[in-house]
C-alpha cells in the first residue's frame, strides 16, 4: 500500500525558499520604512514634508508667514471631519507623492488637486468660523429686512460669506496666504529649509568606505 511522505509539502527546498522569500522581503519593508522617515508621518511637524526636497519653497513661504504660529501642513492640508477619514486622507494623499516622487514624475510648479483643494477650504472655514458665523447670524436675522425694508449696507464681511457658499474659495482673494507667490522650485532659491539626512545606514557607509580604500590601494601599488 503507497503511503504519503510525512511533510511533502515543506521538503527542505520548499522551506529553505519560503523562509528566503520572507527574510528578502522583511528586509525590502525594514529599508524602505528608514529611507522613508515612516514614522514622521506620523507627526504633525511641517518638517516632515522636507523629506521631499521639493517642498522647499512652501515650508520657506509658509515658515515666513503668520500662519506659522497658529497651523501646521496638516492643519490646513488633510481633513478634520473624523479619524478615519483623515488618516485614510493622509495614506492616500501620501502613497501618491510618494510614488510621483519616487518615479520622478513631480512638475516644477505644484498645483493642489481637487481632493487637497477641498481640504483647504474647508480648514479655512474650520478655522475662521467666528467669522462665517456672524455671517450667517447676520443673513437670517435681516431676511425679512432685506425683502421689506431699505437697511443699511451690509458689512464687508458679508461677501466672503457668500461667495464661499456660492462654491468659490478662499485664496481666490487671499492669493499670497500663506504660501506668497509660489510657483515652482526655484521661487526661495536661497530660502535655509530643514534638509533631510542621508538614508544609507551607518554600517553601509563604513563598507563603502573600506571599498573606497581598498580601491586607492590597487591603484597606488601599480
Amino acid at each position: 500500500m503507497r503511503t504519503l511522505k510525512k511533510n511533502s509539502y515543506f521538503s527542505p527546498l520548499k522551506r529553505w525558499f519560503i523562509l528566503t522569500f520572507l527574510g528578502v522581503l522583511v528586509g525590502v519593508i525594514t529599508f524602505l520604512v528608514h529611507i522613508s522617515n515612516f514614522f514622521s508621518y506620523l507627526s504633525n511637524d511641517p518638517k516632515t514634508c522636507m523629506n521631499c526636497h521639493i517642498m522647499g519653497p512652501e515650508y520657506a513661504t509658509w515658515n515666513h508667514s503668520s500662519h506659522r504660529e497658529v497651523a501646521t501642513c496638516n492643519d490646513c492640508h488633510v481633513p478634520h471631519d473624523n479619524f478615519v477619514k483623515k488618516w485614510t486622507f493622509k495614506a492616500m494623499d501620501g502613497l501618491r507623492h510618494a510614488t510621483v516622487f519616487t518615479l520622478r514624475g513631480e512638475p516644477d510648479a505644484i498645483i493642489i488637486k481637487e481632493a487637497g483643494v477641498r481640504a483647504v477650504q474647508s480648514n479655512c472655514q474650520r478655522c475662521h468660523s467666528p467669522l462665517f458665523v456672524g455671517m450667517e447670524s447676520w443673513t437670517k436675522t435681516n431676511t425679512f429686512n432685506q425683502q421689506n425694508t431699505k437697511i443699511s449696507q451690509p458689512p464687508k464681511m458679508f461677501s466672503l460669506f457668500l461667495s464661499t457658499s456660492q462654491g468659490r474659495t478662499c485664496w481666490e482673494c487671499h492669493k499670497l496666504t500663506p504660501h506668497g507667490n509660489v510657483r515652482g522650485l526655484s521661487s526661495t532659491p536661497f530660502a535655509r529649509v530643514p534638509v533631510a539626512g542621508s538614508m544609507i545606514p551607518d554600517w553601509l557607509k563604513l563598507e563603502m568606505k573600506k571599498e573606497k580604500e581598498k580601491e586607492k590601494e590597487k591603484v597606488g601599488g601599480r
